[in-house]
């Protein structure tokens, strides 16, 4: 049975931090090494704080059974840093539209379905720089049925993500006259921009703990999967339990997409490289299997 240190001196005790973070890694597939101690001690101490608890063996027992789950989610939300803007790594999104796609849908018929699937999603900027590089430079967008589906742990994070509402920073990269196609200002603030109702309504968005097999089960037959600077928070054994949801989810032949610093081939065997002219993608062989 698990047993935690009474010393409440600044931070948590050694055996403590390592039960939370066994607990956080099972839960969550997030994985917090002692390099993380000063940044994990200051948020579980401020969700201490707020919830009232006496010590950690108290907050640890709200973490583990309060039945809602609220409290978890919050700790979730404050423990995960999303960073991001929209055309980040734009190479990889060019990829999607001059090659990637061209062979997912080769000897579909006009009409078929096309399923992307942006995991880790953050507030948005990813799945919605997706639906502007397809309506601008996909050549085949209209002849298919495209779904976006986008994704986030953080609950937070979703509903600006839903908003669509963005400031300067994250548009940094959006060429002006996209900005003026696809956004408009908001009230009066001078850099505050919402993305069309149009694109917001095109993306479904969802909380999903990619490591929770009951709510990936849902994600099956996906073309491509974005998933960038996401399992930099996994352990070795969370980036193989991921990289075989996603071969689960792919459809034959579809692809995944992983940040610049990121590698398939140290995460498992099942998928095959494929350099593309922008980029270098990952794709599921059409036996299932790579040779």
């Amino acid at each position: 049975m698990e047993s935690f240190s009474d010393d409440s001196d600044a931070g948590l005790p050694p055996a403590d931090y390592a039960i939370l973070c066994d607990f956080l890694r099972e839960r969550t597939g997030l994985s917090f090494t002692e390099a993380k101690r000063y940044f994990v001690d200051r948020r579980v101490a401020a969700r201490m704080a707020a919830v009232g608890a006496r010590d950690i063996r108290d907050y640890m027992n709200l973490l583990r059974f309060q039945a809602s789950g609220e409290e978890l989610q919050r700790l979730v939300n404050v423990m995960t840093v999303n960073e991001t803007y929209f055309f980040r790594e734009k190479y990889q999104f060019d990829c999607l539209v001059n090659a990637a796609l061209d062979e997912v849908v080769r000897g579909r018929p006009p009409g078929s379905r096309v399923r992307i699937w942006s995991a880790g999603c953050s507030t948005g900027e990813e799945a919605y720089s997706i639906a502007i590089m397809l309506l601008e430079h996909w050549r085949r967008v209209d002849d298919f049925e495209i779904e976006l589906h986008a994704s986030d742990i953080d609950s937070t994070v979703l509903e600006r993500a839903q908003a669509g509402i963005y400031e300067e920073r994250s548009l940094q990269g959006l060429p002006a006259h996209l900005r003026a196609k696809y956004f408009q200002k908001v009230g009066s603030a001078p850099d505050r921009w919402q993305i069309m109702e149009e694109l917001r309504d095109s993306i479904e968005f969802s909380r999903v703990n990619i490591t929770d097999p009951q709510q990936v089960r849902a994600f099956r037959g996906i073309d491509v999967i974005f998933c960038r600077n996401l399992l930099i928070y996994f352990d070795d054994i969370g980036r193989r339990e991921a990289a075989s949801m996603f071969h689960d989810a792919l459809a034959p032949n579809g692809f995944v997409c992983l940040g610049h610093s990121e590698s398939m081939s140290r995460m498992s065997s099942l998928f095959v490289p494929r350099r593309f002219p922008d980029a270098i993608l990952y794709q599921k062989p059409a036996g299932g299997t790579a040779p």
